[in-house]
This record gives structure tokens, C-alpha cells and sequence, in this order.
């Protein structure tokens, strides 16, 4: 198992710089923004494809830091009712995976889209309750009508380059949750799955190594974010959690996304990578900075630290002791 970063807050910086960098703290894989919201600093998309040399001097300098892609990251809406937005979004989604299989880089992350409330509709709907019932029939619409039919397509793609599409559970995505992300993937094929990031799963009441064994069940973790979440009860208490209060405005949520450990302990974070083990995922830990307490820097290492001591290096030998 990997320690992983996703280097969206490095972009001002060069990717040799940053592979010199996190080598030196002991990371061992990176994900590359090629598109959508983490940008493309590092790995230029259109730059990329199709173009052989670039490719080898990717790997070159990929080899050189002892570091390997652990997948591309394309977060965007390819179900937005807005035509040009949702183009692009697919544009980027589809070329992302052709260029993955030109890497030999067999996953990418991305969101499942987030579709209108109905046709005639302009703007995105996070549907989160059944009443009144024109809310269930929306929902059913937003799933039936358009995602299902997309990602019915996309997945077919994906698997014409054997590359692993990995959808992040998250808010104001139709997929952000595991039932929803099970429903996703029993519509499509086997190379639709998680990009597991717990850190918006806590903040929901999901038991999170529960999460990973519903997922693990089905085969459905292909990538995770290491990326922590703490609930701050003098706000929740008054609030809940379905909080619209800007991320800069720390004092006033009722939850914030933390880096690794300050929101739930070491012995925690044992136990995620233990789960993950049993259901059979051996791949990186990516981690994600998302916390406004902590510099990028700061809090990538002390992620990078406590992620050290949990993962395992080397594979379980036979159980000598159950003879």
C-alpha cells in the first residue's frame, strides 16, 4: 500500500519540483490533475495525448524520483443541463482515460455529474429527501433519464481502455454515498467504482470501515483519498450538518475538512487501512489537502507521518499460527 498525494496545491510549482519534494518525505505516488477542478499544472492533458516523447519524459522523470501515477484527476460535472459545461466535462472525462491507458496508468478519479431537477431545468439539483413527491420523481428522473444513460456509455469507454473509473462520493453530486454509488455500478460495469474519500462520509453520520466493507463486498474501491473530516458540536448542535457556511469561515462550521489525524486519531486511520486490507485494496492513499487550519505544506507532512506508521509495506505471510 502507498502514501499518495493529489498535487493540486503544489500547481505553482513544477512537478519535477514536487516530485523532489514529496520523495523527500517519503511519498510514493501521485495524482495528476488533467482537467475539470484540480486544473492541469502538472500534467497537461491535451500536451500529453497521443504524443509519445512527452510521455517518455514523463516517465523518465517519474523514474527518477522512484515515484509511479497512482491515477488522473478529472472533477467535474458531465450531467450539468448546461450543454457547453457538460461537454466539456465529458471531453476532459473521456480523454483523461484515453491518455490514463497511454500511461499505463489504470484508474481515474472524477465525480458522478449532478443533472437538473428535470428537462426543462437550468441549474444543478442535490435532491436529498422523498417530500414532497415531485422531489422523488426529479431523483428518479435525474437517475433514470440521464445518469444511467451516460455512465452506461462512459463506461463502455473506459472499458474499451481497461482503465478504472473511480467516482468520489460527494455533495452535490448525484453519487454521495455508498448505496448510491452501489446503484451506479450495478447499472454499468465492473470499471465504475469509488474513489473512496472518507472525509465527506463522516460528516454524514457513515460508519466509514462499515463503508469500505459495503464497497469491499463488490468490488468497488478502485482508488481512496486519505483525507480526514472533525464535527465541531457548538455549531452542529444548533445547525446539523448540512452546513452552507464558506470553507474560510472556520469558526462558524459545523464541520471542516482536517488533515489526517486531526480529525479522527491514529488508531482510527490503523483501522481504515486494516479494512481496506481485508476487502483486498492495495493500492495508494492519496492524500488530499483540504484543511484552512494548516498550511498545504504543513499538513501534507504530518498526513504523510501518521500515514507511514499505519499502512503495510509487505504482504501478510501464512498464518503459521492457525495450523
Amino acid at each position: 500500500m502507498d502514501v499518495g498525494v493529489l498535487t493540486v496545491p503544489f500547481g505553482d510549482d513544477s512537478l519535477e519540483s514536487t516530485l523532489d519534494y514529496l520523495a523527500d518525505i517519503g511519498v510514493d505516488a501521485v495524482e495528476l490533475g488533467v482537467g475539470g477542478h484540480p486544473g492541469e499544472d502538472h500534467l497537461a492533458r491535451e500536451a500529453y495525448l497521443d504524443d509519445d516523447e512527452a510521455q517518455d519524459r514523463l516517465s523518465d522523470l517519474l523514474d527518477e524520483y522512484g515515484m509511479r501515477v497512482s491515477a488522473l484527476a478529472t472533477h467535474n460535472n458531465p450531467l450539468h443541463p448546461d450543454d457547453a459545461i457538460a461537454e466539456q466535462a465529458d471531453a476532459e472525462l473521456r480523454e483523461a482515460i484515453e491518455l490514463a491507458d497511454q500511461l499505463d496508468v489504470n484508474t481515474v478519479t472524477c465525480f458522478s455529474g449532478l443533472p437538473a431537477g428535470s428537462p426543462n431545468d437550468e441549474t444543478p439539483n442535490w435532491i436529498t429527501a422523498p417530500w414532497p413527491g415531485e422531489h422523488a420523481e426529479a431523483h428518479e428522473y435525474q437517475w433514470e433519464e440521464v445518469a444511467i444513460p451516460y455512465w452506461r456509455d462512459l463506461a463502455g469507454h473506459a472499458a474499451d481502455h481497461g482503465v478504472d473509473v473511480a467516482i468520489e462520493m460527494h455533495p452535490n453530486m448525484l453519487v454521495y454515498e455508498p448505496s448510491g454509488m452501489a446503484r451506479l455500478r450495478e447499472a454499468t460495469n465492473e470499471r465504475v467504482g469509488a474513489n473512496f474519500d472518507p472525509s465527506h462520509l463522516y460528516w454524514q453520520g457513515i460508519d466509514v470501515t462499515e463503508a469500505i466493507r459495503f464497497l469491499g463486498e463488490r468490488d468497488a474501491i478502485h482508488h481512496v483519498h486519505a483525507k480526514d473530516t472533525r464535527i465541531y458540536d457548538a455549531e452542529a448542535r444548533t445547525k446539523g450538518v448540512l452546513d452552507t457556511t464558506s470553507y474560510d469561515e472556520v469558526e462558524d462550521r459545523s464541520w471542516l475538512f482536517r488533515s489526517v489525524g486531526y480529525g479522527h486519531g491514529e488508531e482510527h486511520w490503523k483501522d481504515v487501512v486494516s479494512t481496506l486490507r481485508m476487502v483486498g485494496y492495495d493500492g495508494a492513499l492519496s492524500i488530499e489537502h483540504e484543511d484552512a487550519l494548516t498550511s498545504s505544506r504543513e499538513g501534507l507532512e504530518k498526513a504523510v507521518d501518521l500515514l507511514r506508521r499505519a499502512v503495510f509495506r509487505e504482504q501478510p505471510g501464512e498464518a503459521y499460527w492457525a495450523e
